[in-house]
């Protein structure tokens, strides 16, 4: 049983709405897998677990991973499992194979075509089935009653998530896998039209279909892959209540729990990549995970710039992982949410030591 477990590999595909992917994803993902394997040295014999993150629901088609596993390959017979939410929680599945000694090198990846269906609407299965979903709130007006508890509460201003919108499209300049980039000005973003009161596009991550895919190794195999691994030093998901009017809106407790189990309270933390699909969303996970203004956070541009569905939160821990392997950081959290408002939250922390 190894207690060190590593990243060793991060690829993305570029976030776009793809007229030549189906919802398999495979077109998206076999060349992310050639691009992964070529950085860290490997084929796919060598990998001793797959696990993947996706939704039937969002393919509109049971069983729809199964398709993806065409990317991989049926020579030779492989170790596979597959979860229905975003690839994070892959990744802690396929960390949990390391951990246990059932594989040295294990590969976790997800993929989401968003542009395949009318997205909010199809976010609006997730909510409770009895009271909410039957009402059909879509994902975006949920997240607008959030954001608009927030401003009666003085938490934040309209102002404070146009400068969070601003600021990540001009780090996403340098992330070619980004959606949407470039400089612009928060005064003039809070011109532009509502799309949800109070948000505005800016506020809301952009439909896009896209891939994401991390490689996690042993101690040993990882020194030998990598010469600088990013170690998991902390990995940890909680999940809150499925009623929204059960839970506290403006709070995020399993975003703090995950944090705090995970570690990322605990030392110098100088990058944090924070899945965070509305602008309001970021200020509320930043003080969840007692972030400070010295932290970088989304230094790629963040789920705002490019938000594939069931790879982003996988992607934010790649970064944050990149960061980490080139020498930018020590230490460095990435996390994923899924559910509406907030509801799950995981947290994993990446160090450029061991334990």
């Amino acid at each position: 049983m190894s207690s060190d477990v590593a990243v060793v590999g991060f690829a993305q595909s570029p976030v776009r709405v793809r007229d030549d992917a189906t919802t398999s994803g495979v077109e998206m993902l076999v060349p992310i897998f050639a691009e992964v394997f070529r950085e860290v040295g490997l084929t796919r014999r060598d990998i001793g677990f797959w696990c993947s993150g996706s939704s039937d629901y969002l393919a509109g088609r049971a069983f729809s991973f199964v398709s993806a596993v065409d990317a991989i390959g049926a020579v030779p017979p492989t170790m596979e499992s597959h979860v229905e939410m975003d690839a994070a929680w892959a990744l802690y599945e396929a960390w949990a194979k390391v951990l246990t000694g059932e594989a040295e090198i294990a590969l976790a990846y997800g993929f989401g075509k968003s542009s395949g269906a009318e997205l909010r609407r199809v976010l609006a299965l997730q909510l409770d089935p009895y009271l909410l979903a039957p009402l059909w709130p879509d994902s975006v007006s949920v997240a607008a009653l959030q954001a608009r508890l927030g401003l009666e509460a003085g938490r934040w201003t309209e102002k404070d998530m146009a400068e969070v919108a601003a600021r990540s499209r001009a780090a996403a300049s340098g992330n070619p896998a980004a959606q949407v980039s470039g400089p612009v000005a928060a005064s003039g973003l809070l011109a532009r039209p509502y799309v949800a009161e109070p948000l505005r596009a800016h506020d809301c991550a952009p439909v896009g279909d896209g891939a994401a895919v991390v490689i996690i190794a042993s101690a040993q195999r990882a020194r030998e892959l990598c010469e600088r691994p990013a170690w998991i030093s902390g990995f940890a998901h909680q999940v809150d209540s499925g009623s929204l009017g059960a839970r506290d809106l403006l709070a995020v407790p399993s975003a703090a729990g995950a944090a705090s189990r995970a570690g990322a309270c605990d030392g110098a933390v100088e990058v944090a990549e924070l899945h965070a699909p509305f602008s309001h969303q970021e200020l509320l996970l930043r003080e969840a995970l007692g972030l400070g203004e010295r932290v970088a956070v989304n230094p790629s541009g963040g789920a705002l710039c490019g938000n594939p569905m069931f790879a982003a939160g996988l992607a934010r821990i790649g970064m944050a992982a990149r960061a980490v392997m080139s020498g930018r950081a020590g230490r460095a959290p990435g996390h994923a949410t899924s559910g509406p408002a907030l509801q799950q939250n995981l947290v994993c922390v990446l160090s450029g030591e061991a334990s």
